[in-house]
């Protein structure tokens, strides 16, 4: 058996970008940065190290997803990795990537922000956060753990 499962909390490094295959579903694009902490060598203080992630994520509740988070919105994504490889002007390239299967609006940088009792997208909890996934909440209270 196989496992495949990435969590990733960080802010957005760039606004959602949609495109439409020749189909018309929707594929969104964007970009998540999450710190790790360093000690510095030279001066033994600890540092804030970022690593860069490319998310992908597919289907119609990105519109929706892209109408609440912009560049620097910090989230939590729950997704698979996915490695894909092509080639362009004679050269391989290859690349890993996040598909994003969760997205949990956190604290800060949300934009057109709703009266949580409206949205529809209200996890339940009063810790500010919006969360969409492809039921419709991040948490599902019939899991038993």
């Amino acid at each position: 058996m196989s496992i495949n499962t990435v969590t990733l909390s960080g802010n957005l490094t760039r606004d959602i970008e949609i495109r439409r295959t020749q189909a018309g579903k929707v594929i969104a694009s964007f970009g998540i940065a999450v710190n790790d902490r360093k000690k510095n060598g030279q001066t033994g203080e600890w540092e804030d190290v970022p690593n860069f992630f490319d998310i992908t994520g597919f289907g119609e509740r990105w519109l929706k997803v892209r109408e609440y988070v912009s560049k620097g919105s910090r989230v939590t994504i729950q997704g698979r990795l996915r490695w894909s490889q092509w080639e362009k002007d004679g050269q391989k390239r290859s690349k890993v990537e996040v598909v994003a299967d969760e997205i949990d609006f956190t604290t800060g940088g949300q934009k057109n922000r709703p009266a949580k009792q409206d949205d529809g997208y209200d996890d339940g909890h009063d810790d500010g956060g919006y969360a969409i996934d492809a039921s419709t909440s991040v948490y599902d209270s019939d899991i038993p753990f």
